[in-house]
């Protein structure tokens, strides 16, 4: 009786609604996220997030049964798998590059750009607030951001040491280097909330305030989604799915780290530090 031999060393897929439901979701999210903007309804936006994170939940909970099924997620879907991350991780470079180009766009040549009030000087000599002139304060960056900037690195620490515990098969130095990261990673986040909230200027401002937010906002969502990243890490350890030969998921997530780390890096020595090079005492918060 002749025995079924497969072809090739690649799996194909069940059919799934998971790919077509994700960019239904998606467009709805950027909708929603226009029509909060525009203040026309934040319902809209609710709904896109729910159907988004759903989403998400069930598609990757599928692709957790695969690998830990133990037939499907062989080395050469683990190499595909793995390209697929760093495109990833490339698309965010890009991601983030649009927000440092307006940065650098409106800091270098701030005597070129007829875009925002106070132009010739950067930081801003002021702001505008509700159509009338106002006093531009900026962060000093050694006091918070820097502390975050300790905080980051020293998370980049404790992943990668909770990596090597995991290659070693240390399953508790794995548990807890994975639980300071996940700690250190909220503690940011609070600090950078903190932050937000003592701002002494806003996103509508001119344009040191929406480059700042946005491109602070957006790393700051990074930090969060990573933060929950390895959060789910630290569940499936407790559950023994990572193994030292076979931990894709782990290293994904060790992988999305360093990026949050090295982006921040960026933003501390630019939109922080080198912004407030020769700025007055008085414009600090």
């Amino acid at each position: 009786m002749a025995t079924h031999q497969a072809a090739h060393p690649y799996h194909m897929v069940e059919p799934s609604p998971w790919p077509v439901m994700g960019s239904i979701s998606a467009g709805v999210l950027a909708a929603g996220f226009i029509m909060f903007m525009h203040h026309i309804t934040d319902a809209v936006l609710g709904v896109g997030l729910v159907l988004v994170l759903y989403t998400m939940f069930i598609w990757w909970r599928g692709v957790v049964a695969e690998a830990e099924s133990g037939h499907y997620h062989n080395t050469v879907v683990q190499i595909g798998l793995r390209y697929g991350v760093v495109l990833f991780i490339a698309s965010e470079v890009m991601f983030f590059f649009a927000w440092f180009w307006a940065f650098f766009d409106a800091s270098l040549y701030p005597g070129l750009s007829q875009t925002y009030p106070f132009a010739g000087h950067w930081p801003p000599m002021g702001e505008i607030v509700n159509g009338e002139e106002g006093e531009l304060k900026i962060f000093h960056p050694f006091q918070v951001p820097f502390i975050n900037t300790i905080i980051l690195l020293t998370s980049g620490v404790t992943v990668t040491w909770a990596h090597h515990g995991l290659r070693a098969g240390d399953r508790r130095t794995l548990i807890m280097g994975l639980w300071l990261t996940v700690l250190l990673g909220a503690t940011f986040t609070a600090l950078q909330a903190w932050e937000y909230a003592n701002a002494g200027f806003h996103f509508t401002g001119g344009i040191f305030g929406t480059t700042f937010f946005m491109a602070t906002g957006f790393h700051g969502a990074h930090v969060i989604i990573g933060t929950i990243f390895l959060a789910v890490c630290l569940v499936r350890s407790y559950a023994g799915h990572f193994k030292p030969e076979h931990h894709l998921g782990f290293e994904a997530a060790a992988w999305y780290w360093h990026f949050v780390d090295v982006v921040w890096l960026f933003l501390f020595s630019f939109v922080y530090w080198w912004t407030s090079v020769g700025v007055p005492e008085s414009m600090f918060e």
